[in-house]
């Protein structure tokens, strides 16, 4: 550890592993999100998915006060910038053309998943700002002892945006498409939001579930066998394959498999059975994650092409479950084809960047600021050709 303040010190830690979880749990916990949590972030590190091998060198900075953790920042060293689901190649290519290393750059997010949250963990009652401004500060010690080109924090919690751009990070305009409960008592309440065409299609939609002799389960924690962990795997390496080199297959075997162990208490999966299938053998499956009022869909597959599962099993089951739960919103996650026809409006999120070397900051700056402008444009247009017989506010 090094002292850093009459308070404080600081240690970078290479694996979450070396930090216990009871100290890690009480920063985690209060998250809206469930992605920072130490079981989760663990599970990825220990099963292989994100290590140094996989470009994912884990680099967290933690602050002490004596022996109890204040605060903490996910982070990890990228040589690459696959996984991340903000595609700054054109970054690395612009400092490739000006003969600047890109890579490694120094990377805050959960890894794998494109979904808003990201922020320092803070223990209750300390001084968030100057915990903030002193994290920043070794970040940026960190970065220019090390010769790094950028830090980068990616789905970035929007109360948290602002914080930062005071301290002097950029910030980049994206778009997810999230669902939003309405107060919706059922799922046909769901359906009256949509012009009179668009609830024909979903009502077709969802009976080809029937016509295929297919039934819907939706099954959480303790409900869910453990043979379907293993063969969620199977599906989403499936599915990954399907796309080739895009596929981006990212997670092992293992992370799923621990999953049923330690983190089953969060995970939901939307299985289809047909009449013939056992518990433990769907023919499809969604993996959801959900924690307070919040709902997420992570992967999905299936044994073969059938018409309207995907949507089944990713979207309207999960709609589902979410109302009858009381869940305020449902990331399905990244990609919106599909989405935006089936009551996911396109909803802003922002990354956040520190750019080390003069040129590419006085280059990249102002283009983020035009680019922002043309991002904030398209999330009206799609959300001015939704499908609603009324928008949704």
């Amino acid at each position: 550890m090094k002292q850093i303040a009459a308070n404080y010190s600081v240690a970078w830690i290479h694996q979450i592993a070396e930090i216990p979880k009871a100290a890690w749990e009480p920063l985690a916990q209060p998250l809206t999100t469930p992605f920072f949590e130490w079981d989760w972030l663990h599970d990825l590190e220990s099963s292989g998915s994100a290590t140094s091998k996989a470009g994912w060198t884990p680099c967290h900075l933690t602050v002490w006060r004596d022996r109890s953790l204040v605060a903490a920042a996910p982070l990890y060293l990228k040589s690459h910038s696959y996984g991340e689901f903000v595609f700054d190649h054109q970054f690395a290519d612009l400092a490739y053309r000006l003969g600047i290393e890109y890579y490694p750059k120094l990377l805050g997010m959960s890894p794998f998943t494109p979904a808003e949250g990201y922020r320092f963990l803070m223990a209750p009652n300390e001084d968030e700002e100057a915990l903030i401004e002193l994290m920043l500060a070794e970040i940026d010690r960190f970065c220019d002892r090390n010769n790094i080109s950028g830090c980068h924090f990616l789905y970035v919690d929007p109360t948290w945006i602002h914080r930062l751009q005071r301290h002097g990070c950029t910030p980049w305009l994206h778009h997810s498409y999230i669902w939003s409960n309405h107060n919706f008592r059922s799922f046909d309440d769901y359906l009256k939001f949509f012009n009179a065409n668009q609830r024909r299609n979903i009502k077709r939609e969802r009976k080809a579930m029937s016509k295929a002799g297919l039934q819907l389960k939706a099954l959480a924690g303790d409900e869910i066998p453990h043979a379907l962990f293993p063969l969620m795997y199977r599906f989403y390496e499936n599915t990954c394959d399907k796309f080739g080199w895009w596929g981006s297959k990212y997670l092992t075997k293992r992370f799923f498999e621990q999953l049923y162990h330690n983190y089953r208490h969060r995970v939901l999966f939307i299985a289809a059975y047909g009449e013939d299938d056992d518990d433990r053998h769907p023919v499809g499956m969604s993996f959801c994650l959900t924690k307070g009022d919040r709902l997420y869909g992570r992967y999905w597959g299936s044994r073969g092409d059938i018409d309207c599962l995907h949507f089944n099993v990713c979207y309207y089951s999960p709609i589902e479950w979410a109302i009858d739960r009381g869940i305020s919103q449902f990331d399905p996650g990244a990609g919106g084809r599909h989405k935006k026809r089936r009551g996911f409006p396109a909803t802003p999120n922002t990354s956040l960047h520190r750019f080390y070397n003069q040129r590419l900051s006085k280059i990249l700056v102002p283009y983020l600021q035009e680019v922002n402008e043309i991002e904030q444009q398209e999330i009206e247009a799609v959300n001015a050709d939704l499908p609603f017989a009324q928008q949704s506010g």
